[in-house]
């Protein structure tokens, strides 16, 4: 029987126009049932019996492959295998009398078919079905097969790029056939994934189908129709090798400028190449993203990677500037001093060379900038004392003022050294976690 309709199949078109002379007894079967069946018959009108009779369609598709997907224009293209079942009063006959016929493959432009299409398709060319055959049984069971590439809008949302998942709706219905004349149910809860060829770039997860019926405003009576509702979920691999490490790895370098000497004159530099490096990722990303009203997620992180970047930056031309003070610096304060260069220099382990972590040198006071004492007052009575010698006495005074001097600006740079290298290790530690905990809130989301 499979062999009869195989072979009917391949050859059908040559047994319209041959003569029923040159052809086989199976042949000549088979161009009879065809004269009988299309003598009075019309594509034009529903195969029903009633004009008030409902036909019922059943919708099946496959899911051969995702050709495209334009986040940018928010279109959607698969490649899809759709079946249509419907029964035609008028195409049935008994096999017995044919031969043991009971199924044949005519031109679908032959026979009636259901209007049923894309409802949200997003191109204006006709479906590429229509040259596709229709199987006819005996009892006026037809199913078409057809394949067709299809276009469909689809909303997307890439707030989570690229972590992203999408909901793509196919609305299949009749376009001038209501819910009384005509109705279209799914075949099973979901489409078929069997054939389904794997794509680099999205994860099917399912394609779920839901039959609704509407009513529009322009016409009063219901239309039902089928969504298949196509899951997918983007494979973030290569976003996390290209855009995303890269970016973690520079955030976590930028830190590191507090490390830096502030004599290596490089701790600004190193800043604002990690900015620009930040910078000609964010370009790339832009031209990969499709334009929308929320920002995703990556691109949230590379401008909360930027801002901090930039304070960080900033902080280091502040603390630099605490630690090329100069003689004419006021000291510093000690609010500062006690809580800076004691309490939290400690906790931090800033200390001189050569001092334990956990103690900090004692907080030397200004000197004083009087007399040595010693010096008796009154008049002296020795003719040979160094109180009469008062030329030398005043060039001693003031070498011993001018190194007092200068060994209390030589303590007023070093307090403020020690506090810029304070300041240096806080921040260091601060900008750090934040990077730290920014980077791991953005690849957690990859898990």
């Amino acid at each position: 029987m499979e062999t009869k309709r195989h072979h009917l199949g391949l050859g059908f078109l040559l047994l319209l126009f041959l003569p029923a002379e040159c052809l086989g007894a199976e042949g000549r079967l088979a161009h009879k049932l065809f004269r009988d069946l299309f003598a009075n018959y019309t594509s034009a009108l529903r195969p029903v019996a009633d004009t008030d009779q409902t036909l019922n369609v059943t919708l099946e598709v496959t899911l051969s492959q995702i050709i495209d997907m334009d986040e940018r224009n928010q279109v959607l293209t698969l490649y899809l295998w759709i079946r249509q079942e419907w029964t035609d009063a008028y195409l049935h006959w008994d096999p017995k009398a044919y031969g043991d016929l009971d199924a044949i493959h005519i031109p679908s432009s032959l026979v009636w078919r259901p209007d049923i299409v894309l409802y949200n398709k997003a191109d204006t060319q006709a479906p590429a079905s229509a040259s596709s055959n229709v199987v006819v049984r005996h009892d006026g069971a037809m199913r078409w097969d057809a394949p067709a590439i299809t276009r469909s809008s689809c909303r997307v949302d890439v707030s989570a790029f690229p972590f992203d998942a999408q909901r793509c709706g196919l609305t299949f219905g009749s376009w001038t056939h209501g819910g009384h004349q005509l109705d279209v149910r799914p075949r099973g809860s979901s489409a078929s994934l069997a054939d389904f060829v794997e794509n680099v770039e999205w994860r099917v997860l399912g394609m779920p189908a839901r039959r609704r019926v509407l009513t529009y405003g322009c016409c009063s009576e219901p239309y039902p129709d089928v969504t298949f509702t196509l899951l997918l979920r983007r494979r973030a691999a290569a976003y996390v090798c290209n855009l995303l490490l890269p970016c973690v790895f520079i955030s976590l370098l930028a830190p590191l400028a507090f490390h830096l000497p502030a004599d290596s004159g490089e701790k600004v530099s190193l800043g604002v190449t990690v900015l620009l490096a930040l910078t000609v990722f964010q370009l790339i990303l832009a031209e990969s993203m499709p334009p929308a009203e929320s920002v995703p997620l990556i691109g949230k992180y590379y401008m909360a990677t930027m801002t901090m970047v930039t304070f960080s930056t900033a902080l280091t031309i502040l603390i630099m500037n605490l630690h090329y003070c100069g003689p004419s610096a006021h000291p510093v304060p000690a609010w500062a001093r006690v809580l800076l260069l004691q309490h939290l220099a400690r906790g931090l382990c800033v200390r001189e060379r050569g001092e334990p972590c956990g103690q900090c040198r004692p907080l030397e006071s200004a000197p004083s900038l009087q007399p040595p004492a010693g010096i008796p007052e009154g008049p002296c009575h020795e003719p040979r004392c160094l109180c009469h010698q008062e030329a030398l006495l005043h060039h001693v005074a003031s070498i011993a003022s001018t190194f007092r001097s200068h060994r209390a600006a030589q303590h007023c740079r070093e307090d403020w050294k020690r506090l810029a290298r304070v300041m240096d290790r806080f921040f260091l530690g601060i900008f750090f976690c934040m990077a730290l905990v920014m980077s791991l809130l953005v690849l957690v989301q990859a898990l």
